[in-house]
């Protein structure tokens, strides 16, 4: 993969921002890969993204960053640059269940997921020899109900000692502290087992059984103080009928919970993922 460098931007929607944009890399040869663009007329904000070659630009990422600052006070973007080069650091968090992290870390060792993995936190020990034969450390921090600040004082310096970019949400069936959410907003992922906004909190599948719902499905989205109403970056779902039972909407979901949990990792580390209030504007 040719080295690119990410150009995200959100701002205020006005006239001349795409062409200021070009402008502004064709000053410096630069080499446009991928371009995309999206206009809320109904917020009035507008959503960049761009790749450019690394190799087409006289400067590095900081000479970069330092370029383009005058256009985004100009225009008051919200922005960032960063290195397709640059892996970003995701810690994996899991309870018992295994296929949601069983298949990221076989898309990680793959390289499907272009990421590292510096470690693996979870609240039971069931998971150590899958991550361990992967040459991922992991660690078992089981949570006390009757002291989850211990626990989660524990889990948040791992999180910290391991310089966490990213922490995924495996199917840990734990609700994160405020602090934890607050620190790390916008980073962490979480997927539930259920088509948000329907069926929040426990049992998902129980309650769309009870519902006779016609699809069942799984959400990718990051993790905010209040259960299950974060900002959602990914969604996938399989029909189902009356036929099926409770355990059939388990076993048919699983599938929709890897794939949307991998497709919304992937889009959170290629930086294609933009947030504004409480939705995502994402480039696929």
């Amino acid at each position: 993969m040719s080295r690119t460098y990410r150009l995200v931007v959100a701002c205020p929607d006005r006239v001349g921002i795409v062409a200021k944009v070009s402008s502004f890399l064709a000053t410096y040869n630069g080499s446009i890969t991928e371009a995309n663009h999206h206009s809320d007329p109904v917020t009035g904000w507008f959503f960049m993204r761009h790749e450019i070659c690394a190799d087409s630009l006289p400067f590095d990422l900081d000479g970069l960053r330092t370029a383009f600052a005058p256009i985004a006070k100009e225009f008051g973007m919200e922005w960032m640059i960063t290195d397709s080069a640059e892996r970003k650091r995701v810690v994996l968090m899991a309870s018992h269940q295994s296929h949601c992290l069983v298949d990221l870390l076989h898309r990680w060792h793959s390289g499907e997921l272009h990421c590292d993995i510096p470690c693996v936190i979870a609240n039971h020990e069931a998971l150590r020899g899958i991550v361990e034969w992967h040459g991922i450390p992991y660690f078992y921090v089981p949570v006390d109900k009757e002291n989850k600040a211990k626990s989660f004082n524990r889990v948040a310096q791992l999180i910290r000692e391991h310089d966490a970019d990213t922490i995924v949400l495996a199917r840990y069936m734990q609700i994160l502290p405020p602090s934890l959410c607050e620190e790390y907003a916008g980073r962490i992922i979480n997927i539930h087992h259920s088509f948000l906004p329907s069926f929040v909190g426990a049992k998902p599948y129980h309650q769309a059984y009870e519902r006779g719902v016609k699809l069942i499905g799984a959400t990718c989205h990051y993790v905010t103080e209040e259960l299950d109403a974060g900002p959602i970056i990914e969604q996938d779902i399989i029909r189902v009928s009356h036929r099926d039972s409770i355990e059939d909407m388990i076993r048919l979901g699983k599938d929709c919970e890897k794939n949307a949990l991998a497709r919304g990792l992937r889009y959170h580390l290629e930086d294609r993922v933009l947030v504004h209030n409480n939705k995502t504007v994402v480039f696929t």
